[in-house]
């Protein structure tokens, strides 16, 4: 005799992937805060002890629900540009303005689970690194500077390093509210600072230093 069906239960669906899409759900919902596998599986509609038959425990439940809340939040705000095609401040709006939502998305996410150490340690074990936004930044600037239409001494690593930074302090003051206010500058303003700089075209070279002896 087959075991029975839960009532969110789609035809063909597993009970470890409907645990999982519940899981995310809630996320996306609530975010982390106080989820207990009790209130999963209620929203699942199976027994509390279901969950231990399919994940050696609810930290590999949740970081696999948090997983996919990322793809389903990526595949949500569309394609990123290619290199080649469009101009660069276009192209690099679009990265930051994607980033700018990916954390608004899941930022709260992630902070719910600073507690819980082990889930998000489950969820590096388990995550793509080169799925990372950061990462396909750097991998996009990489490879505008190899086609030319970026200086050969770029620091792309950098470059991407301030604009996830700025991603970053513009959403957690959303997050942590008692923060110090926040007014970030516009997109426009920061795409046009990573890409030309605040110094002179022409600097003036950096003074000799005296020969030893």
């Amino acid at each position: 005799m087959s075991p029975r069906k839960a009532a969110a239960q789609r035809d063909g669906q597993s009970l470890h992937d409907l645990l999982v899409e519940t899981a995310q759900k809630m996320i996306a919902a609530h975010g982390t805060t106080g989820m207990t596998v009790r209130e999963i599986a209620r929203m699942a509609g199976v027994a509390d002890g279901v969950l231990y038959n399919h994940f050696s425990d609810k930290e590999e439940l949740v970081a696999r629900a948090l997983l996919e809340h990322v793809r389903a939040t990526e595949a949500e705000l569309g394609e990123l540009p290619v290199a080649g095609e469009g101009t660069l401040t276009g192209n690099l709006r679009r990265h930051v303005e994607f980033g700018l939502a990916l954390h608004k998305a899941l930022v709260p996410a992630f902070s719910g689970l600073v507690a819980q150490p082990r889930v998000l340690e489950r969820f590096a074990e388990i995550s793509e690194r080169s799925g990372y936004w950061r990462d396909r930044l750097v991998a996009y600037l990489e490879a505008e500077r190899a086609l030319g239409r970026l200086r050969v001494e770029s620091e792309v690593d950098a470059t991407a390093a301030m604009l996830v930074g700025y991603c970053h302090a513009s959403v957690l003051t959303t997050v942590f509210p008692h923060t110090a206010p926040l007014d970030p500058p516009p997109v426009n303003a920061v795409v046009t600072a990573a890409l030309h700089g605040i110094a002179p075209q022409d600097p003036e070279p950096p003074p000799e230093t005296a020969a030893d002896g």
